[in-house]
């Protein structure tokens, strides 16, 4: 059993992110007796590593097991690293098991800390019926569509290098086009994320035809599983980051994803990478610098030429989730050790 996430002292839209409050250590002496392990996810982005060792402290009077799944070894909301690396520092010492999502990143976390962390893949983001849905099939003269979406610029996002690269190799690839989407926010002023001179250069794109451009507000789940199988090719504009959702949203679908080579997505799923400067200071030897164009020229060609058909099954996906609860089942036993079977279990 999992406990509900336990709502802000302050009332907010159901759709906004709150700190979570059970990593408060008030909030774990207040409810000991309500959970037997806490497994942390995210969420702890704006707790301090003070507070952490706190709450690690506090779990650790009460006898609460901390597991950790290691989701990003570099926030991709965070500019500056230093935040998250401190958090880290606190959180991967103290878990008394970890968890994290591929073989690369495993790797880091030994490398960094000399802790084991078990693989557990990333589930299925895209749910039933809409998984076992056949995907649209192309038709002849049908263009080959690269998008690249630029959300709400997050941190670890750099769309214009990205954009004006794709741009410049669309002659080289017959028939393709390119859609940009745009939240409102970044592209009217007056918002707190506007970027005037992403928000200008896009229209200068789109007013010379070299982009398709769509500015609207976030996409529901429906309208987001229409655009992304609208998509031949989704290219992500990260400029760092570990393991992406929207990569596992697009495995679901069977649309191609060209990926950076920071992080660990390929190791995540299939996937084309390019190329960016390397730099020892990054998670996995990479760098936060502007993207190698010709890499990126080259994986688009190679997406154009061969046309990856790399869709997840939803047999094998249902599997792998019933493999994923199996082995948090497993997990949690074993930490929790002599404690019964059947325990509440404490989510952030």
């Amino acid at each position: 059993m999992r406990l509900a996430d336990p709502r802000p002292r302050a009332d907010v839209p159901d759709a906004q992110w709150w700190p979570p409050r059970m990593l408060e250590p008030g909030w774990v002496d207040a409810h000991a007796d309500d959970f037997d392990l806490m497994h942390v996810h995210f969420g702890f982005d704006a707790v301090s590593p003070a507070d952490l060792e706190d709450l690690v402290a506090c779990l650790r009077r009460h006898g609460k097991p901390l597991v950790l799944t290691v989701h990003d070894l570099r926030n991709p909301h965070q500019l500056d690293r230093a935040l998250h690396d401190a958090q880290l520092d606190v959180l991967v010492p103290a878990a008394d098991a970890l968890l994290t999502l591929t073989r690369g990143a495993a790797q880091q976390v030994r490398t960094r800390w000399g802790r084991e962390a078990t693989v557990v893949p990333h589930p299925h983001v895209v749910e039933e019926p809409r998984l076992s849905l056949p995907r649209r099939q192309r038709r002849p003269g049908d263009p080959f569509v690269v998008g690249v979406h630029a959300k709400s610029l997050r941190a670890g996002m750099d769309p214009l290098p990205v954009i004006e690269a794709v741009a410049e190799a669309l002659p080289l690839m017959p028939g393709a086009r390119l859609r940009v989407d745009a939240h409102t926010d970044v592209m009217t002023p007056g918002f707190a994320r506007h970027d005037e001179g992403l928000a200008t250069r896009l229209r200068e794109l789109e007013r010379r035809a070299d982009i398709e451009l769509h500015v609207h507000d976030y996409f529901t789940d429906d309208e987001l599983w229409d655009y992304l199988e609208s998509l031949d090719v989704s290219l992500l504009p990260y400029r760092f980051g570990t393991h992406s959702g929207w990569l596992e949203a697009c495995h679901d679908l069977g649309t191609t994803v060209i990926a950076p080579d920071c992080g660990y997505y390929a190791d995540q799923r299939p996937c084309l990478l390019y190329a960016v400067a390397h730099d020892s200071d990054s998670d996995s030897g990479r760098s936060e610098r502007p993207v190698a164009t010709g890499s990126l020229r080259d994986a688009l060609l190679t997406a154009h030429r061969e046309r990856p058909q790399w869709r997840a099954d939803p047999l094998e996906r249902a599997r792998e989730r019933a493999e994923i609860a199996r082995v948090h089942d497993e997990v949690y036993a074993a930490v929790l050790d002599t404690v019964a079977s059947g325990g509440v279990v404490c989510t952030s």
